[in-house]
């Protein structure tokens, strides 16, 4: 009798960065599942599961994306780049003329299938793909200005510009990682300082219009944010009050999985908010984790791109982990009163669609390049058409 020979599936690369990824999502359905119980009951009649099954099929659809996407090679994504950063500015256009959800011109609606799209993170992995590729290409002229800096910043300087008016955070947050990338990259230190200088000035340029004049669009929302978290007062402050209440509520130990209180009270506590849930649930040990689970998947990359077979390679991978790790620290800052309020996402935690797949992506590009080097580590020789 004939046996049936079921293929063999099996992750590769980096084993610690899995693991990271795993827990998260563990996290992130328990966490989601609680937080989403105020809105089940407004929304959905009091059907606690509706968000939890949609949720979970979102992160598990986010992980056979990560999956296959580990499978390529790794210089694929210079070609990908290199096409995606245009499709990417005429999308951010579009979407800041057009797109709408909340009062915020960041999303799309995609033709024909009805769903939402953010294209700032299309937009943001395809910049830092674009900016991989070129500093990788540009090494031998990598101190000249005209050359080698004006191409940098000409992508960088447009795709923040593009998605600036209407999140200015998640500008922020790319641009600063750029910023990095660009000194990992051994850009000339003096044009980086000058770039440093310039956003200085232009965010407290930013700060004082902000603050003094009316103006149109949304600018009267980050100039109430502003006030908000300068003022701090419980009235106009309130999402930080109840982010603090839920903190004090969690103690050192949380009030236990599903227990918390503050999700009747938080303004998207699924979201935005949601380190706030997960400091009241699971207490200050259960954050902490969460911060070292982040922190994990930073110094893994760190210690993996020392193996890293070309400098593409190492560029796309720190520049990928740097921005997903700058996002998930300013959410947790955001949520205990650190920042004011700026609406990004913890990654691979936060419900979400788009985000939870370019999440998922982006990790998963980390992980194809940590499979070769993991193989250079060993002594292995990369093939040309792996």
């Amino acid at each position: 009798m004939s046996t049936i020979k079921i293929p063999k599936i099996y992750a590769k690369g980096d084993r610690t960065i899995w693991i990271v990824v795993i827990i998260l999502s563990v996290i992130s359905v328990l966490a989601v599942y609680s937080a989403t119980g105020s809105l089940a009951y407004s929304k959905q009649g009091g059907n606690t599961e509706h968000y939890m099954i949609k949720h979970l099929g979102l992160v598990i659809s986010g992980l056979f994306m990560m999956y296959f996407t580990h499978l390529a090679n790794f210089k694929i994504f210079s070609r990908i780049g290199q096409l995606a950063i245009w499709v990417a500015f005429p999308l951010l256009a579009i979407t800041l003329f057009s797109g709408e959800i909340n009062d915020a011109s960041r999303w799309i609606n995609v033709p024909l299938i009805n769903v939402t799209f953010q294209t700032s993170d299309f937009a943001k992995l395809a910049l830092i793909m674009y900016l991989a590729r070129l500093l990788s290409r540009k090494q031998d002229q990598i101190k000249e200005f005209k050359e080698t800096f004006v191409p940098l910043m000409i992508p960088i300087g447009l795709t923040c510009i593009l998605i600036l008016p209407a999140n200015f955070s998640t500008a922020a947050i790319l641009f600063t990682t750029c910023l990095v990338l660009l000194f990992v990259g051994r850009v000339n230190l003096k044009y980086i300082f000058m770039l440093i200088a310039i956003g200085v000035i232009g965010f407290a340029l930013f700060i004082v219009i902000a603050l003094n004049f009316d103006l149109p669009g949304r600018i009267g929302t980050w100039k109430a944010r502003i006030e908000n978290f300068r003022n701090g007062d419980s009235e106009s402050n309130y999402q930080s009050v109840q982010a603090k209440i839920a903190i004090a509520n969690g103690g050192v130990f949380g009030t236990g999985p599903g227990n918390s209180a503050q999700r009747n009270f938080l303004p998207h506590p699924y979201s935005d908010f949601i380190f706030a849930i997960v400091l009241e649930e699971y207490g200050f040990f259960g954050a902490s984790l969460l911060m070292l689970l982040y922190l994990i998947l930073l110094f893994r990359v760190i210690k993996m791109v020392r193996y890293s077979p070309q400098t593409f390679a190492t560029f796309l991978a720190v520049g990928i982990c740097l921005m997903l790790v700058f996002q998930a620290f300013i959410n947790m800052a955001v949520a205990v009163n650190l920042f004011p309020v700026t609406g990004q996402a913890l990654p691979l935690v936060s419900m979400g669609g788009t985000s939870i797949w370019f999440t998922s992506i982006s990790i998963g590009i980390i992980l194809c390049v940590s499979r070769f080097c993991v193989k250079e580590e060993q002594g292995e020789e990369v093939a040309e058409n792996e």
